[in-house]
């Protein structure tokens, strides 16, 4: 989770029952889970969705990762695509502080998790990343500033050529169709998503329609809906 502005919140809860441990930010609400056994799987079928930006890029440089939880993303990622570089942002340090609990690999030079304001620092490093995970929720649901007109433009300019843009949205949060319309817009229509595969999650995949990508990026959304 990432935001500007953060109310005051309860601790993150971590839950241990069996194999499995999970992360809550209020008590039946999942943040993120995974099996002891198998720390690098994805368990979550959200989470096995939005790597399908392999789709897109298959051999990411940088993976940019917008909110920790549990670190799933973060694991399955550093663990099967060796040769990417993965930075993810990170509001609050008390869910970075779980990072042992759910075997989480050390900072190196594959790998950074930083302390900070995900939107700030995508307004400021343009160009710095092939992919963008977004899946930046807290425990009252997705922040308005990352579903922001302003946020997705940053999030455009922070893409290289080729890049793309996956967001974890909720279809029934009231504001659904107003953040799919902004990145229908901001994207230049190089946008398409998954139904029914992960209860009311929507993934959402926008590429970065650049002048010598546009066409690529058009066929691929194509391929994908």
């Amino acid at each position: 989770m990432s935001h500007s502005k953060l109310p005051a919140v309860s601790a993150p809860q971590v839950h241990t029952c069996g194999d499995r441990r999970r992360l809550e930010f209020q008590p039946g609400m999942i943040q993120s889970e995974m099996l002891l056994s198998r720390p690098n799987h994805l368990l979550l079928r959200y989470a096995r969705a939005m790597m399908c930006f392999t789709l897109f890029v298959p051999r990411p440089r940088h993976i940019v990762m917008v909110g920790l939880g549990g670190g799933s993303l973060l694991k399955f990622c550093h663990r099967y695509l060796p040769e990417a570089r993965i930075t993810v942002l990170e509001l609050r340090a008390d869910v970075i502080a779980l990072r042992e609990q759910f075997m989480l690999p050390p900072d190196d030079a594959r790998l950074r998790i930083i302390e900070t304001d995900a939107v700030n620092y995508i307004a400021k490093h343009p160009g710095c990343a092939d992919v963008l995970l977004l899946d930046g929720y807290d425990e009252t649901g997705l922040p308005p500033a990352l579903g922001s007109a302003r946020f997705y433009a940053d999030c455009l300019r922070a893409l290289l050529p080729g890049g793309v843009l996956v967001a974890n949205l909720f279809s029934y949060d009231e504001h659904y169709r107003a953040m799919l319309a902004r990145l229908n817009l901001t994207f230049s229509g190089a946008v398409c998503h998954f139904d029914g595969i992960a209860g009311n999650n929507r993934i959402i995949f926008a590429a970065r329609p650049d002048q010598l990508g546009a066409d690529r990026a058009l066929r691929m959304v194509r391929l994908v809906r």
